[in-house]
């Protein structure tokens, strides 16, 4: 028959390890009655600080290499492509990015204003935009007040983005081409932007493609479908409107001849 000896084993452990703790607390200098779950954690204090003390008294890390762990540690997550958003390296490059960015916009948005600076058109001026489409926008002041109409019709987005891509079609650094390239498709290309021009898929398709290496010419199907949009669209419209009507009332009465 088996004897199961395991039970008679605990007991005797337990008690031994009592004594032993008693008697290397006693070692140490520690004296009184001591509860076991005390006794373990003075124990387990005394097992830490040995433990320490080698390392206490190894060789602290020189000067030389405290600064090159502490590069390691800074640019610990230069290498990581998490969403790390307090790593130096990466915060510099994002706000170098926006800054471009913003340069890019306001570049635009400063040659938009340019063009719409003009002066008071002539009565004369302002007869002459209902002979054609072409001469209303080569005309700045027939832009500017083409713009206030489709404002009226919330549609300014599609002179907005045709006179950005005019400025645009200017440029022939690579580096500004890229930047204002981004600018001009997140204002007026992505679905995402509340100033969003309707343009077709196939259109669509190829700025797409353009996107991946911008050049002066990557919108020049989307301006001529916004130009003929709004030749076919608004500019009839524009025509017919009180606004326009209005406009040539008030430079005929102005008018030095009338």
């Amino acid at each position: 028959m088996r004897i199961d000896t395991e039970q008679p084993v605990l007991k005797i452990l337990i008690p031994t390890d009592v004594i032993k703790a008693k008697n290397y607390l006693l070692s140490l200098g520690i004296h009184g009655e001591i509860s076991m779950g005390s006794e373990r954690m003075e124990m387990r204090k005394r097992q830490m600080s040995v433990q320490q003390e080698p390392v206490a008294g190894g060789n602290a890390p020189t000067q030389q290499e405290q600064p090159d762990q502490a590069n390691r540690g800074s640019n610990a997550c230069c290498f990581c492509w998490c969403c790390c958003c307090s790593c130096s390296c990466l915060t510099v490059r994002n706000e170098d990015r926006e800054e471009r960015n913003r340069q890019a916009s306001y570049d635009i948005k400063e040659g938009i204003g340019d063009c719409e600076e003009s002066s008071k058109p002539t009565v004369e001026e302002a007869q002459s935009w209902a002979q054609s489409f072409d001469k209303l926008m080569h005309c700045p002041s027939g832009r500017s007040a083409f713009r206030q109409f489709l404002r009226t019709e919330f549609s300014e987005e599609n002179m907005l983005f045709w006179l950005a891509c005019e400025e645009f079609n200017k440029e022939t650094n690579k580096g500004n081409i890229e930047e204002k390239a981004r600018v001009i498709y997140e204002d007026y290309i992505s679905i995402l932007s509340p100033k969003e021009v309707s343009l077709d898929s196939r259109v669509r398709d190829v700025i797409n493609r353009n996107m991946l290496e911008p050049t002066s010419h990557t919108f020049d199907d989307a301006q001529l479908q916004i130009y003929t949009l709004m030749q076919r669209d608004s500019y009839p419209r524009f025509l017919n409107s009180p606004f326009y009507k209005n406009l040539l009332k008030t430079l005929s009465e102005q008018s030095p001849e009338s």
